[in-house]
């Protein structure tokens, strides 16, 4: 989406609004077509931008495959948080994840996919709720479960409704595991907090996106809380991967095919 600087510098040149867009980056500026057609990946610097839940499942499953579930589902403002009601009532989105139904290479899947453009992609009750579902949607059809995360942790204004479902949801992947159906888990930028205190992390296989930031707290908060300086790069995935934590990184372009062959592994046709 074009900023309201290149909308302007547009109209004036009697271009419609859309048709550049530029790096937060490294500020280059190049078609927003071709920006797209890269995955939103900056052709010069490499920088991934965010994607919102719509493109990334657009992005990853087979065309037209996608069947949606709970799309109604909205959170409710249980504790009248200052401004909460507000703020949910005008989002466009009803919460931070789209879960559902769709083929990845010919493979049936159960989907969830976090959008961190809906409230940092806090973890509610809501998101806590759709996930599960669409895990014992899993486990009822014996379809392999993927979860794409992208978070920045419990949502606060739910107070302990929303760290509730840090439990909630990994016992629901525990059923799906004493199924033997298979878990594969997608970290992307950033997956922090009380989501990857719990299902981001249990995957049976875990795969993150390049320089993705992963943990539960931020590096700032550490190092004001041990007084020390932390190692270059730690919290990113390539740090995590290094040390075990992940199991492998790979890029926007190459996650599809990734996910096939893991698919390929885990499913017996």
């Amino acid at each position: 989406m074009a900023t309201t600087t290149e909308k302007s510098s547009t109209e004036k040149k009697g271009l419609p609004a859309g048709i550049w867009t530029k790096c937060k980056k490294c500020e280059e500026i190049f078609l927003q077509k071709d920006y797209e057609e890269n995955l939103m990946v900056c052709p010069k610097c490499g920088y991934y931008a965010r994607l919102n839940a719509r493109n990334r499942i657009e992005f990853t499953v087979d065309k037209g495959s996608f069947i949606e579930m709970d799309k109604d589902m909205k959170p409710v403002d249980f504790l009248g948080f200052p401004g909460y009601g507000e703020k949910i009532s005008k989002s466009s989105s009803n919460d931070a994840v789209v879960t559902g139904e769709a083929k990845i290479g010919g493979y049936s899947v159960m989907l969830a996919v976090m959008d961190f453009e809906f409230m940092g992609g806090s973890m509610g009750s809501v998101v806590g709720e759709k996930i599960v579902r669409a895990v014992e949607a899993a486990i009822e059809k014996k379809y392999p479960m993927i979860i794409f995360s992208a978070s920045g942790g419990a949502r606060m204004q739910e107070g302990i409704l929303s760290l509730m479902q840090m439990g909630k949801t990994s016992a629901a992947l525990a059923r799906l595991s004493d199924e033997g159906i298979a878990y594969i888990s997608v970290l992307t930028d950033p997956t922090t907090g009380g989501v990857a205190a719990s299902f981001a992390m249990l995957g049976d296989i875990n795969i993150a996106e390049p320089k993705a930031l992963i943990g539960f707290a931020g590096p700032r908060v550490i190092e004001q809380t041990i007084r020390q300086q932390l190692p270059e790069g730690f919290q990113l995935s390539e740090f995590l991967e290094k040390h075990g934590m992940i199991d492998i990184v790979v890029e926007r372009k190459d996650l599809r095919d990734t996910l096939i062959k893991s698919l390929n592994f885990f499913v017996q046709k």
